[in-house]
């Protein structure tokens, strides 16, 4: 009888032990995920919400950057500071070239965000452009060449047809306009929410994001923003990475909810105020699009500023092996 009874009491202590191994859940795969302040990164509000509620395939570390390039030298260093990050798609192929391709294109999030605006009414059609003066950001870089090409299709001469006057910082360009020093400007999102707030006589004349898909070849899209991943970390992980691109893409759905979405992008630090970033998410162009599609879509765009500056992409346009296919 003893032994029996020890005999039973084995069996039970067995199959607790048992229904307690399978009761404990799988480990989480812990990815470093970098996001840039701005419309790359609203997107990604609802994820960071779903990790910290632990409501997430993966473990999620979330660091937020002021700047592109912040981002973007993380994701490439030695000590590997970052797996996944949110950079501008010029830049995620200028750093493929840069690791010997060690960076690969996940998906695309954002599309054009720049806009042109006009304090006033006769800008109605990139041909009323002509003769006129146009102020902007970004010389040498993505903004001046997509103002150049949309201009050029259009059949304005960027050098004799208009005057373009570059600022070095948004927050410049913002000021001239409020004040009304300047009449008509290129601005990016959320800048253009916060101008057109202060200065009720602003309009958007013009959505660059549209003038592009005019004008493009063979069905480019004007793709501006993308998440990338160090090819070392995705070969390691392609089911975490996987399960990242699954999970980013219902958080950029939910950005449908703009109430929701501006709340957490003041909570994160993506955009300072929820009242602007309320304004500005509809104007963000807020995408998803990964595989064939997005490499088909993105080349004729990868092809115009390699046409205007080839450094602007790293030197050469990027090959297949930059693009994950899933």
């Amino acid at each position: 009888m003893k032994k029996v009874i020890s005999l039973v009491l084995v069996l039970l202590l067995l199959v607790g032990m048992a229904s307690g191994c399978a009761q404990k859940p799988a480990e989480k795969t812990v990815v470093n995920v970098g996001m840039i302040k701005g419309p790359t990164g609203i997107g990604a509000v609802h994820l960071m919400a779903a990790d910290e509620a632990g409501d997430t395939v993966n473990d999620y570390n979330f660091t937020v950057g002021s700047a592109p390039d912040e981002i973007g030298t993380k994701l490439v260093a030695a000590s590997g500071g970052l797996d996944i990050a949110a950079v501008p798609t010029n830049m995620a192929a200028a750093l493929y070239q840069k690791s010997n391709g060690n960076v690969q294109l996940l998906a695309v999030n954002t599309l054009g965000v720049l806009y042109l605006l006009e304090n006033g009414n006769t800008v109605q059609s990139i041909a009323d452009l002509k003769g006129k003066t146009v102020y902007s950001t970004g010389k040498g870089a993505n903004p001046e060449y997509i103002l150049r090409y949309v201009l050029t299709k259009n059949g304005l001469d960027p050098d004799k047809d208009v005057t373009i006057v570059f600022e070095e910082q948004n927050d410049a360009l913002n000021a001239k306009m409020i004040k009304g020093e300047a009449t008509i400007a290129m601005v990016p999102e959320p800048n253009v929410s916060a101008v057109t707030a202060q200065n009720k006589d602003i309009r958007v004349a013009l959505s660059m994001n549209t003038e592009w898909e005019k004008v493009a070849d063979e069905g480019s899209k004007l793709m501006m923003g993308c998440v990338a991943v160090r090819k070392e970390f995705l070969q390691n992980n392609k089911e975490a990475v996987d399960a990242f691109l699954k999970e980013y893409k219902a958080s950029i759905e939910k950005t449908a909810d703009v109430e929701a979405t501006a709340a957490l992008c003041e909570t994160y630090g993506i955009i300072p105020k929820a009242a602007i970033a309320k304004k500005a998410i509809p104007n963000c162009e807020l995408t998803f699009v990964a595989g064939a599609e997005m490499k088909q879509q993105i080349a004729g765009y990868y092809q115009v500023l390699f046409n205007a500056n080839p450094k602007a992409i790293g030197g050469k346009l990027p090959d297949d092996a930059f693009y994950y296919a899933g």
